[in-house]
């Protein structure tokens, strides 16, 4: 049999991920060859314009499962921040006052164990909790005492309920704090009695102890991890696998639709889109890329925090400061050995953007809660390497228009 090599053949399509990860460097390479271990999942969506500046999302992925489990840590941070701002609006119209805003102070109360009060934020400009200090502190240092409080204010039945209704949520979950001891799953279902001051103290709103009763949770697969973890309250080892079967949960994909309402909320129908005024929208467009030396109370606490100290995809496994011309808006979590990061990345100079999303574990000894994870070796150098990755092959990347980023691009303080 004679082959022609002349034969005409229909083109073929690459996927753009596949030929990133195929050319990557030898440490994306090395990870990657032992993804099973590493549970990789990852998501990338091109964005490109129209003649109107209107962005077209094209979405690839690498092993993404919206059934396969994964600890989400702090990336649940996200879709709360974006609801307290909602939550603050409907509260302003059924009151029909003006002074119920991201400003307000907060004064939160104890009901069942082990809530705790708040009354005063000495990390706040103002010295008291609102709801605009604890968004920023999400944003800049990933801060646990923030999601607390705003989860607190918005109650575990609000927030699954409402990420349904837009379709953000298809198997995700948000059920707990975070980074707090005491609250087990039914403790986590109470949520503290809180009111809401006028910057005078006068009271504008009274909300008291709720119980969550929503239920509807869907199965996902794979929430027993590991060989064996750390039990605190035993001071022991236990050998079997870790049950995360109560735990939070965030897809790839419901994490990138949480980011894409608020990057652009008018791809969406406007049941789906958060309900956050354009004012709210500039306050997350200056903020979320913001470097935490941006806000001048982190420049005093003595800690080193660096431009990418929670921008994984971009200098994440370095100190070196982010381009004047690059902007991140993101969140990303670390915990029980799993990384993760949500971005979408605008570079102002070369004129490109777009969305990435991954996961991976580093737990080489699969023990749970031990606190012995390969976060420094392996997963950073794996972020930083798919980022870089990415962003080479998007500054290649033909697009029909230019895009115009609009009021997206602040000043960086």
């Amino acid at each position: 049999m004679v082959v022609c090599s002349c034969t005409s053949q229909p083109p073929v399509h690459i996927d753009p991920l596949q030929a990133i990860l195929a050319d990557g460097d030898s440490t994306l390479s090395y990870v990657l060859q032992n993804g099973e271990k590493h549970e990789i999942q990852i998501r990338y969506t091109q964005v490109d314009r129209d003649k109107n500046n209107e962005p077209i999302l094209t979405s690839f992925s690498f092993k993404e499962d919206e059934n396969k489990y994964f600890y989400p840590a702090s990336t649940v941070k996200m879709p709360v921040a974006f609801l307290a701002l909602q939550r603050l609006n409907e509260i302003q119209e059924e009151l029909s006052n003006d002074e119920i805003n991201r400003h307000s102070r907060l004064k939160y109360g104890a009901g069942m164990n082990p809530q705790e009060v708040m009354t005063v934020d000495s990390s706040s400009p103002t010295g008291y909790p609102q709801v605009a200090h604890f968004i920023e502190q999400i944003f800049s240092v990933s801060d646990n005492e923030a999601y607390n409080r705003l989860y607190e204010f918005l109650g575990q039945d609000y927030i699954n309920e409402e990420l349904r209704k837009k379709g953000v949520f298809k198997n995700s979950r948000i059920r707990t704090r975070v980074g707090i001891e005491g609250f087990d799953t039914e403790a986590n279902k109470y949520t503290n009695p809180i009111k809401i001051l006028s910057m005078n103290g006068e009271e504008l709103l009274s909300q008291d102890e709720y119980y969550a009763l929503y239920d509807d949770f869907p199965e996902v697969s794979r929430t027993s991890k590991g060989i064996a973890y750390y039990d605190e309250d035993q001071d022991t080892i236990v050998q079997e696998a870790f049950d995360m079967s109560e735990k939070n949960f965030i897809s790839l994909r419901d994490l990138e639709a949480s980011l894409q309402r608020v990057i652009f909320p008018n791809l969406f129908e406007t049941d789906q889109q958060f309900r956050v005024t354009e004012d709210q929208y500039d306050f997350l467009y200056r903020i979320m890329p913001m470097p935490p030396l941006g806000f001048s109370y982190h420049q005093d606490t003595g800690h080193e925090y660096y431009d990418s100290y929670v921008k994984f995809f971009y200098n994440g496994d370095s100190h070196d400061p982010i381009s004047d011309y690059i902007r991140v808006f993101n969140k990303v979590g670390w915990a029980y050995g799993t990384l993760t990061d949500c971005s979408y990345i605008i570079d102002t100079k070369n004129k490109i953007e777009f969305f990435l999303t991954a996961t991976i574990l580093t737990n080489e000894n699969q023990t749970f809660n031990d606190g012995k994870y390969e976060y420094e070796e392996v997963g950073l150098p794996f972020f930083s390497s798919l980022g870089r990755s990415v962003y080479q092959y998007e500054l290649q990347r033909r697009r029909p228009y230019i895009p115009d980023f609009g009021n997206l691009v602040r000043e960086k303080q």
